[in-house]
């Protein structure tokens, strides 16, 4: 058995994943230089308004392939990711303008593969149950050793 198989198939997610995280290191840094010049709580307020309209433009051309018919079937506490967004961009912006990009992007992805291995392990909102295994852990620590690492 190999320890590291990647299916072909999910190449593109891959390299879609590995772009986001980029993206979020420069959007954590330019977030962080706006908070700066007009203060915290102002820069996550263009943040999230230049997000929503962003949003209704792609809605508005038609872009979207959803429905919103369904809006009343989700839980209600589902929509609270919302308010862990504005959460997450102060994090974002507070870390990376006091300990730099690079450390605070690393800190902030071992917080979320701990966290994506608990939701996956006990298979919450609706994931598929995917057990936490030793080798996760150990990854996770390597992370968290990474980031130390990176501090000097």
């Amino acid at each position: 058995m190999m320890l590291l198989y990647i299916d072909a198939g999910d190449i593109l997610f891959l390299i879609a994943a590995f772009l986001a995280g980029v993206a979020m290191a420069g959007q954590g840094s330019m977030n962080s230089a706006v908070s700066k010049a007009i203060g915290l709580s102002e820069s996550t307020f263009i943040v999230h308004l230049s997000a929503t309209l962003v949003m209704f433009i792609i809605l508005l051309l038609g872009l979207g392939n959803g429905n919103w018919a369904n809006y009343t079937k989700v839980p209600w506490y589902y929509y609270a990711g919302g308010l862990i967004g504005v959460m997450i961009t102060y994090g974002v912006v507070i870390s990376i303008a006091k300990l730099g990009a690079a450390v605070a992007t690393t800190s902030i992805i071992v917080g979320q593969v701990l966290a994506a291995c608990l939701l996956d392990h006990f298979g919450l909102f609706g994931l598929e149950k995917v057990p936490m295994t030793w080798l996760k852990l150990l990854g996770v620590g390597f992370l968290a050793l990474g980031a130390k690492l990176l501090l000097g």
